[in-house]
């Protein structure tokens, strides 16, 4: 009970803060050369994934949707996922943030799933974070995300007020037994009914900003990790690279 206590009485002081927060809003614009989510090659060209987001103090909510470019799977032109989803921020200590969040996946056609997630973020060098997403809905499976970056203000310069940053970053992805049952498959296509340390990703990017505007040119590379999971994809979905700029916004 003292716990709820605890609970209710931070979530009441985080919600007066908030309303003497101002409402403020975000837009993005990003332009992939390939869609890949968790190690899946899901889209294999180009892509275009808007989002508009709302936030008041530590509360924010948005949908983000994912357009496919080319005829590549058929569906040029059309949107082929929406996500909505809502988040809660907290500091927990000097420099360690917590995070709460719901994801509701819909995919026009081929039905939706639910996630919620809880993540812990240190504010030191490298930034190391740690997000456990569970799906309790289609899949019933966990999926854990630990990751760590560095970000350099300035490395270069279009002209002198338009300075070049540098930021990198590189996250490992485990999935439970059941998600990676829902999501991969085996050498001879049956699904794969074992835990594993699924994927790891790279990110190079070089952050300028134009007017109000973000711009992130970015470089990306992600590897299969699960040897079984290698040999249930075609060899040129083992290794991705793909490329892709994002255009970013604060009203």
């Amino acid at each position: 009970m003292r716990q709820w206590i605890c609970a209710g009485v931070v979530l009441a002081v985080s919600a007066a803060a908030a309303a003497e927060e101002k409402v403020s809003f975000s837009l993005t614009s990003d332009f992939y050369s390939k869609y890949v989510w968790r190690g899946h090659n899901l889209v294999d060209d180009w892509v275009w994934q808007p989002s508009i987001g709302i936030s008041k103090g530590p509360w924010s909510a948005g949908i983000w949707g994912n357009l496919d470019m080319t005829n590549e799977n058929g569906q040029a032109g059309e949107f082929t996922e929406y996500d909505f989803y809502g988040s809660y921020s907290l500091s927990l200590a000097d420099n360690l943030s917590l995070s709460l969040g719901y994801i509701y996946y819909r995919f026009p056609g081929a039905g939706s799933t639910q996630e919620v997630y809880s993540g812990l973020s240190l504010d030191t060098f490298l930034s190391p974070s740690v997000t456990v997403y569970y799906d309790f809905d289609d899949i019933n499976g966990t999926y854990v995300s630990a990751g760590i970056g560095h970000t350099i203000e300035k490395i270069a310069e279009l002209s002198e007020s338009v300075p070049v940053g540098l930021a990198l970053s590189c996250a490992v992805g485990w999935g439970d037994s059941n998600y990676n049952e829902g999501y991969w498959a085996d050498a001879v296509g049956d699904p794969l009914d074992k835990s594993a340390l699924n994927d790891l990703s790279l990110k190079i990017a070089f952050p300028f900003t134009l007017g109000k505007w973000t711009v992130t040119p970015s470089l990306n590379y992600v590897t299969i990790l699960d040897s079984d999971i290698r040999k249930g994809l075609p060899s040129g979905d083992r290794d991705l690279f793909w490329a892709g700029v994002g255009l970013a916004t604060e009203f």
